[in-house]
């Protein structure tokens, strides 16, 4: 029997435990927090959303980094995969809006709890504050360097195989403080530039303060770089899509925005112009055709009391503000230009982005130990003998959906799978 040490007991610590015991081996996992899963634990707003039940091509098509890498583990242990093992486990699953997999009971901690039965089933040893600090590595005649364990509290801890899922910089408050990536370069790993990802952007204007709660769905949105002098560089936006979104006191956030922070994060330099559409249904003409009709059966009435029914009142007055137009002006004496003015806010409400919030408010982080080093099958280190990786650790990211957390257990599985075999 191996002795396997895991590093990390979040998803892809725990899951890579799970399935190195399964094969036999003796497991101890080391999570330096007082509990397994403090991240799993707070996923989808405390409901975690464990995956995504969409077919194989769509759910490559959400991985935003490396998508090819995974496709070996992902296909050792897909979404359907873990589905079925957390239902024989003893979890119910559900799905919801957009294919996304919820413990029935809506409770993020059934999920640890379950994985955690599991563990002690299984025989793991897990070790609670338990604190690595660097990895024992040595090089053999042959030239080849192998992974023979951890020093971990102060003590040498010796293995025959070592997984790092310690996961990435985001939510740094549930112990992600960077570790692997150290771990990592100390034994020649490049790790490509970190950032943050799924989170929302800092505007310049005061606008989304004053609107902060109001959650717009069925918006177009634009992202497009700024020159020097602030005019938008080239005809292609760096980013458009439609859905939901959120002002907050700080900029903009929701789903789409946070899609945006995925693709936009490694080149965020400089400012950029985010356009909303308001009403993407609509034509000019057709919202042209709609405000006259409005102006024809509220003649006497204010501009602002006439197209009333058009936004939500917060909403409507920063957009009538930013035409230019008096609240107050009759409907009468509004002039075809500024009707037409009023028109380009409603399908162009411009904002200026400066910037990503941190590492405090990202979903996961964008970057990590460099995949061409690293062995897709097993997850093992080329450079490294008997050391793996898995999860966040890894420069693997995608859109939010449940989609991180199974690059989370497709990695992990793969790692405890395929050690010492």
């Amino acid at each position: 029997m191996s002795k396997i040490i895991v590093v990390g007991g979040g998803a892809a610590g725990m899951m890579a435990a799970i399935a190195a015991a399964e094969k036999k081996h003796h497991v101890v996992l080391m999570e330096k927090n007082e509990k397994l899963g403090k991240k799993v634990y707070i996923t989808g707003k405390g409901r975690c959303n464990v995956t995504n039940a969409c077919g194989r091509e769509e759910f490559f098509s959400h991985i935003v980094t490396n998508p090819k890498f995974l496709y070996s583990a992902f296909d050792g242990f897909s979404n359907w995969d873990l589905y079925a093992s957390l239902e024989e486990w003893g979890l119910p699953l559900k799905t919801e809006r957009g294919q996304r997999v919820f413990p029935k009971s809506d409770k993020s901690s059934d999920v640890i709890k379950t994985l955690q039965r599991r563990l002690e089933r299984l025989g793991v040893e897990i070790l609670l504050h338990t604190k690595v600090e660097k990895l024992l590595c040595e090089n053999l005649p042959d030239g080849t360097r192998i992974c023979k364990g951890v020093a971990a509290n102060g003590k040498s801890c010796c293995a025959d195989g070592v997984i790092i899922a310690t996961g990435g910089l985001s939510y740094p408050q549930t112990g992600s403080d960077g570790d692997g990536y150290r771990f990592a370069k100390e034994q020649g790993h490049h790790v490509t530039p970190l950032y943050p990802s799924l989170v929302g952007f800092r505007c310049q204007e005061e606008v989304p303060a004053r609107l902060q709660g109001i959650s717009l769905k069925n918006v177009s949105v634009r992202v497009d770089a700024l020159d020097e002098q602030g005019n938008t560089a080239g005809n292609k936006p760096e980013y458009s899509g439609f859905g939901e979104m959120l002002f907050t006191h700080f900029g903009v956030s929701g789903p789409l925005m946070l899609t945006a922070s995925a693709l936009l994060a490694s080149h965020m330099n400089g400012k950029k112009r985010l356009t909303i559409d308001l009403k993407p249904a609509l034509s000019r003409e057709q919202l042209d055709r709609r405000l006259l009709k409005d102006f024809e059966e509220h003649r006497q009435k204010s501009f602002k009391a006439a197209v009333g029914g058009i936004l939500p009142v917060r909403l409507l007055d920063e957009v009538i503000l930013a035409s230019g137009i008096s609240p107050e002006k009759r409907v009468s004496e509004i002039s075809k230009k500024e009707r037409i003015n009023f028109i380009e806010q409603l399908k162009g409400f411009p904002l200026t982005i400066t910037g990503l919030l941190g590492y405090n408010e990202a979903v996961v982080t964008k970057g990590g130990v460099a995949v061409s080093e690293i062995n897709p099958k097993t997850m093992e280190s080329k450079l490294v003998s008997r050391l793996f990786f898995a999860g966040e650790v890894l420069d693997l990211d995608a859109f939010t959906g449940g989609f991180n957390l199974q690059i989370a257990w497709s990695t992990g599985h793969a790692a405890g799978s395929h050690i010492q075999e």
